[in-house]
């Protein structure tokens, strides 16, 4: 009897900084306008751990059109409500040249359990990352699938780098968000688990002793959702434009859909070691998709306009299943264009070549992050 086709339905999650429209440095999010966000989403928005942060989530999306017309109207909203009080939403992963010491968090049990439980670590968390679920009901499966899309992780990080700048410097990095995230524990690479009871045995021995409250506090770069029957992918920077957020989903749709897709003829994408994957992982992070990744099937550094050739290949099937084709094909445009840790500097560097201070130049690159937001509203 073949195994029934999971619906592989989406649900995308952005966390933005506020920032002031006139001084560009970040902003306390108002209540007024945090309550008129809540009255015209009713749910998919939220405060996010520090109080220049706010989160949007879409509603479960069947397909990638679906996801694009909600995540569009709550950028809208958001960017709506925020410019009546003098702020700009910024869709970057690091603000270029804000001090994390000057930041606060939101006075809520949650985040002051947080603030208490992980002290000097958790203070610095002035990052905002993109979460991407594809639904997968049956608990077993999701963790097969977890323990082979881990391989990808890296590629996926690489392409959404959009965090060089640090407290006003270059950090040299392209995702600069990870190494202040890794610093929390139960983060990184998820552990590859034989099952669904392993998982919960796991999580369950750490419930018994009290470190914590359920799974949501495990935050590795890719895990089962805690509160929906999904994977989440968590790996990725927040993306400033909209249709690149949408090709990263589809890419994890798709990806997804593909190994399903070999388990159901009874094969696998072969299983590597963290240590491996995770030597992609920090080339993502510092190179973003200048420096290649490592194919460990041929032992070589590959570009990485020929690793996305080869996943477009991969996913193509799945991608015309699916209906989103065009997103799929769409990352080519990242690659041909820059990541946006790429356009950052492109920025940054362009406008001290106009012989502007560092300081200006940074408040340029916020400037363009503030306009790749509305590019695709």
């Amino acid at each position: 009897m073949a195994a029934q086709e999971p619906p592989f339905s989406i649900g995308i999650e952005e966390e933005y900084l506020l920032v002031h429209l006139d001084s560009l440095e970040l902003a306390q999010a108002p209540d007024a306008m945090m309550e008129a966000c809540a009255r015209e989403l009713e749910g998919q928005v939220s405060p996010e751990f520090l109080q220049c942060q706010i989160e949007i989530g879409t509603r479960v999306c069947q397909t990638i059109g679906d996801a694009r017309d909600d995540l569009k109207r709550l950028r809208a909203t958001v960017a709506k409500h925020a410019k009546a009080h003098g702020l700009a939403p910024i869709a970057a992963s690091c603000h270029p040249f804000a001090n994390w010491k000057d930041q606060h968090h939101v006075n809520k049990d949650r985040y002051n359990d947080l603030r208490r439980d992980l002290a000097g670590v958790v203070r610095r968390m002035l990052i905002c990352g993109m979460h991407v679920h594809v639904g997968i009901p049956e608990p077993d499966t999701r963790i097969d699938l977890v323990n082979q899309l881990s391989y990808f992780l890296p590629h996926l990080l690489a392409m959404s780098a959009s965090s060089p700048f640090w407290q006003g410097e270059d950090t040299g990095l392209a995702s600069y968000r990870l190494t202040v995230f890794d610093n929390l524990p139960r983060t990184g690479l998820p552990p590859q688990l034989s099952g669904w009871s392993e998982y919960e045995r796991s999580v369950q021995a750490l419930v018994d002793i009290g470190v914590i409250e359920d799974s949501s506090k495990i935050w590795w770069d890719l895990r089962p959702s805690s509160r929906f029957p999904t994977i989440e992918a968590r790996i990725c920077d927040v993306q400033p434009r909209l249709e690149d957020t949408l090709s990263l989903a589809a890419l994890i749709q798709c990806l997804t859909r593909m190994l399903w897709r070999l388990k159901a003829r009874n094969q696998r994408w072969r299983l590597y070691d963290n240590f491996l994957v995770g030597e992609n992982r920090w080339r993502a992070q510092r190179y973003g998709i200048s420096g290649g990744l490592i194919d460990f099937g041929v032992g070589e550094i590959v570009p990485f306009d020929e690793l996305l050739e080869e996943m477009i290949s991969l996913v193509r099937e799945d991608a015309e299943v699916l209906g989103c084709t065009a997103e799929v094909e769409n990352a080519r445009t990242i690659l041909s264009r820059g990541t946006a840790a790429d356009r950052q500097r492109a920025v940054f560097r362009d406008s001290v070549q106009a012989e502007k201070t560092p300081k200006d130049a940074l408040h340029d690159v916020v400037r363009h992050l503030i306009d790749e937001y509305h590019a695709d509203l």
